[in-house]
């Protein structure tokens, strides 16, 4: 049976202890437009993230996924409403909320190790040239980066290149981790391992994971709840789909599942009904 909740103005919530870890509580992001008025992109967004979920957001080009992102992590202002970690307003970009973006954003003349010490020096002021070396090298072989400690990025695949930013991002040690499409650019053969790389890190390390994409079996695969976004603009979340299957997950055990096809086939339906109200 599809597990799911349809949503108007009432707040999603998963609670940590009694209170949200992350709250997302009704907001409204608009932009001046051309005829002098505002065009409203998200519309009253509500929701309520626990402090070892990985989330979800899909929805087609245009609904505002990437903008409730950067305003999680303070990259963005909203019009109106608030976003909280743990009951404190996020104002602007912090080390406890960390981004991977779809394009790597790594500085060129700077090694892998280099590209992850940076971050580390930047943020973990206090520690010891010993204990940053430590993290860096430790960050690295999570992610089986050790051979390439020493590469610049162009002499490193795209694949790879990910998995610096991914490292980069979680030595700092952020309470929660955001990812913009982190696996768009790559080949399927390499997105996958990725995944699996990056679910084996959290599924030892559990922390709160908000990703943006637009690949069903990917959110299915990796998450504990996928937000659907209706169509911009004036977009809200329309959907929230629970998915049940436990951690660790074989990915061809859950293929081989009725209850996945069924979880599938729902998301996409969803995805279809906006595809086709744009007709």
């Amino acid at each position: 049976m599809t597990k799911s909740t349809s949503f108007s103005d009432k707040t999603n919530s998963r609670t940590v202890n009694g209170a949200g870890f992350l709250e997302i509580e009704n907001i409204v992001k608009s932009y001046p437009n051309s005829e002098g008025g505002e065009l409203v992109v998200l519309d009253n967004v509500n929701l309520t993230i626990a402090d070892d979920e990985y989330i979800s957001l899909i929805g087609h080009s245009g609904c505002g996924k990437s903008t409730l992102l950067k305003m999680v992590a303070g990259l963005e202002k909203p019009t109106s409403g608030m976003v909280r970690l743990e009951g404190k307003e996020v104002r602007k970009p912090g080390a406890e909320r960390m981004m991977v973006f779809q394009h790597y954003s790594l500085l060129p003349w700077l090694t892998v190790t280099e590209n992850v010490r940076l971050a580390v020096d930047e943020v973990l002021k206090n520690a010891s040239p010993v204990e940053k070396k430590q993290i860096v090298s430790e960050h690295l072989a999570m992610v089986n980066l050790t051979q390439a400690a020493n590469k610049y990025p162009d002499e490193i695949s795209g694949g790879m290149k990910q998995r610096v930013g991914i490292a980069r991002a979680l030595a700092i040690r952020p309470k929660m981790l955001l990812m913009d499409e982190p696996f768009g650019a790559l080949d399927a053969l390499t997105r996958g391992k990725l995944q699996r790389q990056v679910l084996d890190i959290w599924e030892n390390n559990p922390q709160a994971v908000m990703m943006v994409t637009h690949d069903v079996d990917e959110a299915l695969y990796m998450s504990d709840r996928i937000v659907m976004m209706t169509n911009g603009p004036n977009a809200r979340i329309g959907e929230i789909l629970e998915v049940p299957f436990p951690h660790p997950r074989d990915r061809q055990a859950l293929r081989e599942s009725k209850d996945y096809f069924e979880l599938r086939n729902h998301a996409l339906n969803f995805l279809d009904r906006y595809f086709n109200q744009d007709e």
